[in-house]
């Protein structure tokens, strides 16, 4: 048996205006997909930027606010400039030299989860 793709991380979000600038507007995320049962149920959606995919959900359960998610990224600098240069008025993070030698930006999304991107070694 193998594994035929990357874990795809669910993050409960409870507000889909925030949901989508945070993870859209800011983080540059793309919208692939969004689904409800009903229009007036909670909305379940993912979230794809480069091999990078997330699945965002209004539903009760299927995720617990205050997860945390590492998000490998090869040009750490290149995006800490595009992220800085949107003025996002949640957030205004930094670089993060880590003692352990990895370099990480952490930020919180509007909804008690923390998102770390961390520098790939090339």
């Amino acid at each position: 048996m193998t594994f035929s793709s990357n874990p795809i991380p669910i993050l409960r979000i409870f507000d889909v205006a925030k949901a989508r600038e945070f993870y859209v507007e800011f983080l540059g995320f793309s919208v692939d997909w969004e689904h409800r049962f009903e229009p007036e149920m909670p909305l379940y959606f993912q979230v794809s930027r480069g091999n990078c995919v997330l699945h965002l959900s209004e539903h009760h359960g299927d995720a617990t606010p205050g997860s945390a998610v590492r998000i490998p990224v090869t040009d750490l600098d290149a995006f800490h400039t595009e992220i800085s240069a949107k003025n996002y008025r949640y957030a205004r993070p930094g670089i993060l030299e880590q003692p352990w030698g990895l370099r990480e930006i952490v930020i919180g999304d509007p909804f008690g989860n923390r998102i770390i991107f961390w520098e790939v070694q090339t």
